[in-house]
């Protein structure tokens, strides 16, 4: 099972700690810029972007393929 994730750079990370690395990294504004979703650009928080992305899998790819293309 380890050899799987050798490779993962998202292994070890949970979502809530993409999306506050992302939020360091871009703001809200330029988040939102980046991914064209609402919970980025309305009234952002860490807890309302969580809910929506643990249940939209298509938004939660692009924030992981975001994560992975600047901090990798």
């Amino acid at each position: 099972m380890n050899g799987e994730q050798a490779n993962n750079p998202l292994h070890g990370l949970s979502l809530e700690q993409i999306v506050v690395k992302l939020v360091e990294h871009h703001g809200w504004d330029g988040l939102a810029q980046k991914i064209n979703i609402n919970c980025f650009k309305n009234d952002p928080s860490v807890k309302s972007s969580l809910k929506f992305l643990r249940k939209t899998p298509w938004a939660r790819e692009q924030v992981e393929k975001l994560y992975i293309s600047i901090f990798s």
